[in-house]
């Protein structure tokens, strides 16, 4: 009776290991490991096979020199931690044949060819580690071969029973630990569904495991087959047959689709960019205004207008002289050359601009000279968006100029990107140097 307790005791107790170990669940979708998918991780099997003293470690190192096989079978529950790795609880009962001849010598009686022994498993339990060697599937994210190895330890009762043909021989039954190591392979037929084929070795503690103490530890083999079940709900897949080789085509697929699309609606905003800043910078009425400044547009041809395109309300009278530009009219135009400022990224000008542009629109108004405006970037971003935003800044300072008095003929804006640097683009200093409107009189 104390032996059935504790039995049941070391039974409990594995259960209890295994049941902390796999407490821990793995949830991809939270930890963003496998992307957003989530996995049935957990899953249970079953199955049979033959158990035989004989294994592929024997060499002609083993007590009895025949193996008569035997049935075995058993069952497992699994939790799959990562796509490669799993973790689970092994069941196995039976019984382990052979007979012959002993390989060691040993006492005169178990000399013949009768001898004969068999050991009964009670019982047996194993946790033991599942490691997926490959996950074989290019196409298809639920895999169809998954080869793997695993090994663990384990705890048992068994006993046995030793003939020499005359006289039989019985053991009582005895625990023990017992190291399990093995390989296989699963078939995925269904999802969530996979056959499993394994050959397993078990090195067991006790030297008697087949009632004949030679000083060395006693083996037996296990090939096996059987059917694995995933637990969950079937519509996930399950972490265990999950191909990230088939996952990432997939992706890359998809990204690659994403990718197309973006481009061809970032190339058809460019086109609309385009045309937009044609139109804008256009100048329908021929009155020296862009259209985007244009307040008044359809002004007929010859009438003077101001800054924002309009008709002055008195003719204004041009009259041409030579007008000589001396060193304190350059002075006004490099104090508003270095006082410019625009908003970044923008053609608007900062307030602090102003007091010098006045005194450049006071200059043009008084000497009636001719002004071009060359706006200049640094190489920073696109050459269209860099064309643009020089154009707009020289016209930005035509307009406010002219709104100030300044006659809009005499004053020329063009724009010329990052195409006539005075300084290196390989440095901020020099690329803020690049940064500019060019004031010219003449």
């Amino acid at each position: 009776m104390k032996s059935k307790i504790t039995k049941a005791a070391m039974v409990v107790t594995l259960l209890g290991a295994s049941s902390q170990l796999f407490a821990q669940d793995t949830n991809p979708d939270a930890t963003g490991r496998f992307g957003k998918k989530e996995f049935r991780t957990w899953s249970i099997g079953g199955h049979a096979g033959i158990l035989s003293s004989n294994t592929i470690f024997n060499g002609s190192d083993r007590d009895f020199n025949t193996a008569r096989e035997a049935l075995g079978y058993g069952g497992y529950i699994k939790k799959q931690i990562l796509p490669a790795l799993g973790l689970q609880a092994d069941f196995l009962a039976g019984k382990v044949k052979g007979s012959g001849p002993l390989n060691q010598l040993g006492t005169p009686k178990y000399l013949g060819n009768n001898n004969a022994f068999e050991t009964h498993l009670e019982w047996s339990a194993a946790l033991t580690a599942v490691y997926n060697l490959a996950n074989i599937s290019i196409n298809n994210e639920n895999a169809v071969l998954i080869p793997y190895v695993k090994g663990g330890v384990g705890y048992m009762s068994s006993g046995n029973e030793v003939t020499d043909g005359t006289v039989t021989q019985q053991n009582h039954y005895k625990d023990g630990y017992f190291i399990p190591v093995g390989a296989g392979f699963k078939l995925g037929i269904a999802k969530g569904i996979n056959l499993d084929f394994g050959y397993d070795v078990n090195f067991t503690k006790t030297a008697e495991f087949d009632g004949y103490n030679t000083g060395k530890f006693d083996k037996f083999s296990y090939g096996h087959a059987g059917i694995e079940f995933a637990l969950g709900s079937k519509s996930k897949p399950q972490l265990q047959n999950y191909s990230s080789l088939a996952n990432l085509r997939n992706q890359t697929a998809e990204e690659s689709a994403a990718l197309r699309n973006a481009l061809s609606t970032a190339e058809q905003k460019i086109e609309r960019d385009r045309e937009v800043y044609a139109k804008e910078m256009g100048d329908d009425d021929k009155d020296g205004v862009a259209n985007k400044f244009d307040k008044c547009p359809g002004t007929a041809s010859g009438v003077v207008v101001d800054g924002s395109g309009c008709p002055l309300n008195a003719p204004a009278t041009i009259i041409r002289e030579k007008v000589i530009i001396t060193e304190a009219d350059r002075k006004v135009v490099s104090e508003a050359i270095k006082n410019l400022e625009f908003d970044l990224g923008k053609a608007t000008i900062r307030d602090k601009s102003y007091a010098s542009l006045n005194r450049v629109a006071a200059l043009l108004v008084e000497k009636n000279f001719s002004l071009k405006l060359a706006g200049h970037t640094d190489n920073t971003g696109s050459m269209a968006l860099n064309l643009r935003l020089s154009k707009d800044r020289a016209e930005a300072v035509k307009a406010y100029l002219v709104s100030q008095g300044a006659n809009p003929s005499r004053i020329e804006a063009v724009g010329y990107g990052p195409n006539q640097p005075i300084a290196s683009n390989k440095t901020a200093t020099g690329r803020q140097e690049n940064r500019r409107v060019e004031f010219t009189l003449y």
